[in-house]
């Protein structure tokens, strides 16, 4: 039963969470394709409803119950296995982009669906989007490199959605001494006939119990480094129905994702499956590396969304000093501060999604844009996640720090997205590699220079000479290898690219009157990337005006954007 808010405090519970988003909708119009928004919409407004009510009360419960060992089963509590149910099954999410039917679609949904509605349903849980992104993930890989017979055994299981027949998918990789550094990787692998047998211990197995894991192991007499490693397909069961020889030691105590067991886990001999090629492991489970990272940028994305909902919530219905919240300037400021990095996560996941499509096509400049994106999303969005949670939970107050809300939560889950699939510094240096190897800038920058072409002319100058500088200072760090600034290129670059994205979604809703999303770009440039004096006081008004057409989040007429772009060029 859920608990009530005190007199006085504003109560969120129940909200539909796609519709509180007051500009999501426009956005899906604009990304999926007008048949398939068409068919979507009712789902999102299902999937938005339940969110902010059953949903969340379920992730309450589960933070509060986590998983229990006994033996080698892991009991999760009721309340998990639901949450389990409505994502696996009745969404569909984990299957969505491998098989037609799902939601009632007659082909695979592509990314971009399967990303904006998981980027919903983790406003209301972080946790079982876990082994959500991983069995997706985990299909993937397998249907890229694995022997198509492998794949024809296993594919129903894992697309399946009924809990009773689906197999989830995880990756085994961490070990005591290879955890950033995976060419430590001590696992053996020993060939035993046709098959293989692993030894080793990994030591952070998140979904532990899932019935597929892909491990990193080094074949007898491989070479040392990553270039030794081998990619293998590891059954929990074996087809004879016997459990595969390998035990969870333990589970581990976490500060956030509670309710999804992760553990420890030792390989005793087990039987397992070589998938592609021989020492080419490592590059096979980066293609599932980097579809986590992009999963872990879109969970952030989502938590920031839930966040700036709660906070809003608040400040438009509780009263202090005879006002509403909302009206208190130094609380608008605040909330403009939680709602950029927020729009400007979603703005840049629903488009390396829309790209990933064009890349998995076999577009070549797609797969490199991705390639760069994709650590770029998992650097900042999950290190700006840590902050807006934690400033939107003091928009709630002293009563947000407590667990029957959902803020301590979001707080503790948003640190994970930066350690998960690589640390910040790791993913930073990603970014600089994707640059240097690959030419990935020169793929991304003529695209988004002619999104930018299209925004109104003064708008579209400064964010021009924004993405230039940017570009510029991440190749020259890129170029001569300079680690110590790669989190500073990272950064630059992130937000350059994201002003771009946001205003091109400006002047496409544009044409419909609704310029705010331009709004949204020039507040990400004055804001992250334009040069500013920290002790300057804004004479002119701006950031008031800002938060008067921005925090309504309503559209804008095309009126407010050109005074607000004439008062920065005076």
């Amino acid at each position: 039963m859920s608990l009530r808010a005190p007199e006085g405090v504003p109560d969120s519970r129940g909200l539909n969470l796609f519709e509180a988003d007051r500009g999501f909708r426009s956005l899906l119009e604009l990304h999926l394709e007008p048949a398939l928004a068409a068919h979507l919409m009712p789902h999102f407004e299902r999937l938005g409803a339940m969110a902010g009510a059953e949903l969340d009360e379920l992730a309450l419960a589960a933070d509060k119950n986590p998983p229990q060992l006994a033996g080698q089963r892991i009991d999760k509590h009721a309340s998990y296995r639901r949450l389990e149910e409505v994502a696996f099954g009745e969404f569909g999410l984990a299957a969505m982009s491998h098989r037609s039917g799902v939601l009632g679609w007659p082909q695979p949904l592509p990314p971009v669906a399967k990303y904006a509605l998981t980027y919903l349903y983790v406003q209301a849980e972080f946790g079982v989007c876990c082994p959500l992104s991983m069995t997706d993930a985990l299909t993937r890989t397998i249907r890229k490199f694995a022997d198509p017979a492998l794949v024809a055994r296993y594919l129903p299981a894992l697309t399946s959605q009924d809990m009773d027949a689906l197999t989830q998918g995880a990756m085994f990789m961490t070990e005591h001494k290879a955890g950033s550094d995976v060419g430590g990787t001590e696992t053996r692998a020993l060939k035993d006939g046709h098959a293989w047998k692993l030894h080793g211990d990994k030591w952070f197995c998140s979904n532990a119990d899932a019935g597929l894991a892909l491990v990193l192991a080094r074949p007898e007499g491989a070479a040392a480094g990553t270039r030794g490693l081998s990619l293998f397909l590891m059954p929990r069961t074996l087809p004879d129905g016997t459990p595969n020889s390998y035990s969870i030691v333990r589970l581990k105590e976490k500060l956030g994702t509670r309710g999804m067991p992760s553990g420890e886990t030792r390989l005793e001999g087990a039987s397992a499956y070589l998938v592609g090629d021989p020492g080419r492991g490592f590059v096979q489970m980066a293609d599932m590396i980097n579809m986590s990272r992009l999963s872990n940028g879109m969970r952030a994305a989502g938590m920031m969304r839930r966040a700036l909902t709660e906070a809003l919530f608040v400040a438009r219905n509780r009263r202090a000093f005879g006002k509403p919240l909302i009206e208190l300037p130094l609380l608008r400021r605040q909330l403009l501060k939680l709602m950029l990095p927020t729009e400007a996560a979603r703005s840049m996941v629903l488009y390396t999604a829309l790209e990933l499509a064009r890349a998995d096509a076999g577009d070549e400049a797609a797969r490199r844009r991705v390639r760069l994106l994709t650590p770029l999303i998992k650097f900042r969005a999950c290190r700006d996640a840590r902050k807006v949670t934690g400033d939107a939970m003091e928009v709630r107050g002293g009563v947000g720090y407590t667990e029957e809300w959902s803020d301590p939560r979001l707080v503790r889950d948003a640190h994970l997205g930066s350690i998960w699939e690589g640390s910040s510094n790791i993913v930073a240096l990603d970014v600089l590699r994707a640059i240097r190897k690959e030419g990935a800038l020169e793929a991304l920058l003529p695209e988004l220079k002619q999104r930018i072409e299209r925004a109104p002319r003064l708008l579209a100058a400064r964010l021009a000479a924004s993405l230039d500088k940017a570009a510029e200072f991440a190749q020259a760090t890129a170029a001569a290898d300079l680690e110590s600034h790669a989190r500073q290129a990272a950064t630059g670059l992130y937000y350059a690219v994201a002003a771009a994205l946001l205003a091109d979604e400006g002047t496409r809703l544009g044409e419909r009157g609704d310029c705010r999303r331009h709004l949204l770009a020039l507040l990400a440039y004055l804001h992250r990337l334009a040069p500013r004096d920290p002790l300057r006081r804004d004479s002119a008004g701006i950031d008031p005006a800002m938060s008067s057409a921005l925090l309504p989040e309503t559209p804008v007429a095309p009126q407010v954007l050109e005074k607000l772009l004439l008062a920065i060029s005076h």
